[in-house]
């Protein structure tokens, strides 16, 4: 293909629409991190308590991960991504408004099934639209963007708070600020929702549905006429032999009567991505600082350095992933997670009570590495992990089973997602912080084993030569 022929500013402008999915995604995850005593003490809650209505979101994002997959193959990459944009405005109104914990939990399960829809949706419509030499690197936009969410729900949490003097004291209209930072969430989602009017559906998508014409329409936008109708030529090859419509049973291999392995691959990563914890770190982070000892101001003032440098390190990833491939990275960061979360659960390990007889204090250098070495997590999670985990779920199956594995694997990744945020509150009472960062270690320790036997390279290869 001659590089005259791409359109680089479509394509630039599908990859930017499509990632605020990927913003509205870190956002909703990320808002809860500063409302949490709010919630607290509206719905007088407990540890359990906390943990049930900061993970609500999780259920509904496994349930949207799991159907958006196939709804992507049903209506289209472009209005599933829609439906999610409508599902964040009306979970931002909804939570915000909140009487009650049970009102509050449905509003974020409904939160999460657009950020699970999201999830998967955004990544894989990228790399379908995507020249394979510039796929990752695109793709990883995706990350940055869940990160720059995250780090915006931190900076907006940070501002609501310091304007009203803290997360439970009255704002604007005469309700709490914590419900602010909620309702401030429709503003992006409204955007988004509005943008995606302007950009094409998937290529891939309309060849499945037998809508080729379209398909080459698009393509030829994207890539100029005799390179679309290679592709439409490739994609319709690619699709099984019967030319059947995408569905679930796919993911079975038809001469073995078992679970193809590369759905294994893909679960795996999705897994191991929320077994080292770092959700931890964007839910509990403010919850987090203040049980060792700093005030909610300083607290939520790390949060924004986490993101910060999350946000630098997802941009050193989009400068490497094409060039020294994903699996180099994935290996890299499981090492660096591994070391970084050893010397955090260290550092809880020397917390003494605090003075005024609540949580903990981290005596001497002890808060100082704590805080150097969580930060140093984040950097390797995002250098890896964060972004290339969604990179490869979103090229590294074929195109027959793309959507359907896709489903699998979100809802799987999810589900740990769920597991682990649910878990922590009561975590750090027993069996304790620093036993609670060593199970994030051996997490971390299994993965780069894991990358080492099992994860394929897909640096450079077309989406319909995937195999699995």
């Amino acid at each position: 293909m001659e590089a005259r022929q791409v359109n680089n500013g479509l394509i630039g402008l599908i990859v930017a629409v499509a990632t605020i999915g990927g913003f509205m995604f870190g956002y909703d995850s990320g808002v809860i991190n500063g409302t949490q005593k709010g919630i607290e003490a509206a719905f007088d809650l407990g540890r359990l308590g906390i943990g049930v209505n900061v993970g609500a979101i999780l259920v509904g994002s496994s349930i949207g991960a799991f159907t958006a997959g196939r709804l992507a193959d049903l209506i289209g990459r472009r209005n599933t991504m829609m439906l999610a944009a409508v599902l964040f405005i009306v979970s931002a109104l909804l939570a915000g408004a909140a009487g009650s914990s049970a009102i509050f939990i449905i509003a974020r399960i409904i939160g999460g099934l657009g950020v699970g829809a999201a999830s998967v949706t955004s990544p894989v419509y990228i790399s379908e639209v995507t020249p394979a030499n510039v796929r990752g690197r695109l793709s990883s936009v995706q990350q940055v963007m869940i990160i720059s969410g995250l780090t915006g729900a931190f900076v907006a949490n940070f501002l609501v708070a310091r304007y009203a003097g803290g997360s439970t004291a009255m704002f604007w209209a005469g309700y709490e600020a914590w419900r602010w930072m909620f309702w401030l969430q429709v503003i992006p989602a409204a955007i988004y929702f509005v943008a995606l009017f302007f950009i094409p559906e998937s290529p891939r998508y309309l060849v499945v549905r037998g809508r080729d014409a379209e398909a080459q329409g698009v393509l030829t936008r994207l890539f100029g006429p005799a390179e679309a109708t290679r592709k439409v030529a490739d994609i319709r090859a690619s699709l099984s032999a019967d030319q059947h419509k995408p569905r679930l049973s796919d993911l079975i291999d038809r001469t073995s009567g078992k679970i193809r392995p590369i759905l294994w691959v893909g679960i795996g990563l999705a897994v191991f991505q929320q077994l080292v914890g770092i959700n931890v770190v964007f839910y509990y982070g403010a919850t987090l600082w203040e049980a060792v000892g700093f005030t909610e101001d300083n607290a939520l003032q790390i949060n924004i350095l986490s993101g910060a440098l999350s946000i630098g390190a997802c941009l050193l990833t989009i400068a490497l992933i094409d060039r020294i491939g994903r699996k180099p990275l994935l290996l890299i960061g499981s090492a660096g997670m591994t070391v970084t979360l050893a010397t955090v659960a260290w550092a809880f390990s020397t917390s003494v009570p605090g003075a005024s007889g609540t949580g903990v204090t981290l005596p001497g250098n002890a808060g100082v590495i704590a805080l150097v070495a969580a930060n140093l997590y984040v950097i390797f999670f995002n250098v890896s992990w964060g972004p290339v985990m969604w990179v490869m779920l979103g090229e590294m199956f074929p195109t027959q089973i793309r959507g359907s594995a896709l489903a699998v694997s979100g809802f799987a990744q999810w589900i740990a997602n769920a597991a682990i945020a649910v878990s922590f509150p009561s975590m750090v009472l027993s069996p304790g912080l620093s036993i609670t960062y060593l199970l994030y270690t051996l997490a971390a320790l299994v993965s780069f084993f894991f990358v080492k036997a099992m994860v394929q390279e897909t640096r450079g290869r077309e989406l319909e030569d995937m195999q699995g």
